[in-house]
C-alpha cells in the first residue's frame, strides 16, 4: 500500500509538471517539460549523491586513518550485512547540528553520511538505529525516488517562472494574466505539497526497515529524539541556504522547525516514535548487537572542527 500511495504522489507531480508546459504552449509545450524533465532526471541520476554531499562538505571516511574511523565504519558494514546490502560509503559532515542522510542512485553507489554533532550527541545504540534508518532508504532505493521528486518539483517552479514572461499574453489560447498568477502560485505549491507527502510517506518506511535491520525499535526512536531537539536548537547553515534538500535528512534540519505541519518535509516525531515504541512490543531483540564499536574520543578525526557547545551528561559519543 505504501509503495502505491508513493507510485500515485509521484505520477500526480508528473502529470502537474506536464500540465503546467501544456498551458504555457500547448501540446509542443507539454512534449517539451517532458524532456526537460528526462534531461534533468538523467542528470541528477548520476550526480545527485555528489552534488549534495559536496553541498554539506561531507568527507569520505578512511577506515585506516585511526580506530574512531574504522569503529565507525565497522558499524556500517555490520548493519548493512544485516540488511543485506553492499557496503555503502561512508561520510561525516562537520556540522554541530545532530543529523544523517543517505544518498545514491541504487544500493551499488550509495552513501551514507552523518554529521559531527550526531556523534557527538547519541549513544552507540542510537548510532546503530540512525544508520539503520538509512540503510533501510538505500534498500527500498528511496534515495533515488527522492532525487526525482526534488527534481521534477524544481523544475516545475522553474515552469511556472517562465509563465509570467510566456504565459500571460491575453490572445493565448490556454492561459490568460489570471490564469498565469494562478500557476505561478499554486504550481509550486502543489509540487511542494505532493514532494513532502511522498518524503512522510518513505520515513514511515524508513522507520520501520530500520528497526528490523537493527533489531532495536528502541534504538531508533531515543535516537529521533534527541536528533529533534537538537535540530530546534543548532541551526544547520547549509540546509538553512538549501531548503530543498530538507527532506533528505532523518529529521527536518530547518532550524525551529519554521514551516507548518502541512508543509513539513518530515511526519510528526511524536507518531514516528509511537509507532517503534508500538513495533518493540511485537518484534524480539535480535539483529545487530552493537558490535565492537566504542565511543568516538575528544582527539578523534571529526572532533577538531566542533564548535565548543554546553555539555550535557556525557554519553559514550562524547
Amino acid at each position: 500500500m505504501s509503495y502505491m500511495r508513493t507510485a500515485i504522489l509521484l505520477a500526480a507531480l508528473t502529470a502537474l509538471f506536464m500540465g503546467i508546459g501544456f498551458l504555457l504552449g500547448g501540446q509542443t509545450g507539454m512534449i517539451i517539460a517532458l524532456v526537460m524533465a528526462g534531461g534533468m532526471n538523467l542528470f541528477a541520476y548520476w550526480n545527485s549523491d555528489k552534488a549534495v554531499l559536496r553541498m554539506y562538505g561531507a568527507h569520505l571516511v578512511d577506515p585506516n586513518s585511526g580506530r574512531d574511523a574504522r569503529d565507525l565504519y565497522d558499524m556500517v558494514a555490520g548493519l548493512a550485512r544485516n540488511a543485506n546490502l553492499p557496503m555503502p560509503k561512508v561520510y561525516v559532515m562537520d556540522n554541530p547540528q545532530p543529523n544523517a542522510f543517505a544518498t545514491g542512485r541504487n544500493p551499488e553507489n550509495a552513501a551514507v553520511a552523518v554529521t559531527t554533532g550526531l556523534m557527538q550527541t547519541v549513544t552507540r545504540e542510537e548510532l546503530a538505529g540512525v544508520i539503520a534508518h538509512e540503510l533501510a532508504h538505500i534498500r527500498h532505493h528511496d534515495t533515488l525516488l527522492m532525487t526525482i521528486t526534488a527534481t521534477i518539483a524544481g523544475a516545475i517552479s522553474m515552469l511556472a517562472n517562465f509563465a509570467m514572461f510566456f504565459g500571460g499574453n491575453r490572445d493565448n489560447n490556454h492561459m490568460g494574466f489570471i490564469g498565469t498568477l494562478a500557476l505561478m502560485i499554486l504550481g509550486p505549491m502543489a509540487a511542494g505539497l505532493v514532494q513532502m507527502a511522498i518524503s512522510r510517506t518513505r520515513e514511515y518506511e524508513a522507520d520501520k526497515g530500520g528497526a528490523e535491520i537493527c533489531g532495536h525499535p528502541l534504538w531508533l526512536a531515543s535516537a529521533l529524539q534527541k536528533i529533534a531537539g537538537g535540530a530546534a536548537r543548532i541551526p544547520n547553515e547549509e540546509a538553512e541556504e538549501n531548503p530543498a534538500s530538507a527532506h533528505l535528512f532523518i529529521v527536518n534540519p530547518l532550524h525551529g522547525l519554521r514551516l507548518d505541519r502541512m508543509f513539513a518535509t518530515h511526519p510528526p516525531m511524536e507518531e514516528r516514535v509511537a509507532r517503534l515504541k508500538a513495533m518493540s512490543q511485537t518484534m524480539g531483540s535480535g539483529g545487530y548487537d552493537g558490535g565492537s564499536v566504542r565511543p568516538a574520543s575528544e582527539t578523534g578525526p571529526w572532533s577538531g572542527s566542533v564548535p565548543e557547545s554546553p555539555r550535557r551528561a556525557r554519553g559514550p559519543w562524547g
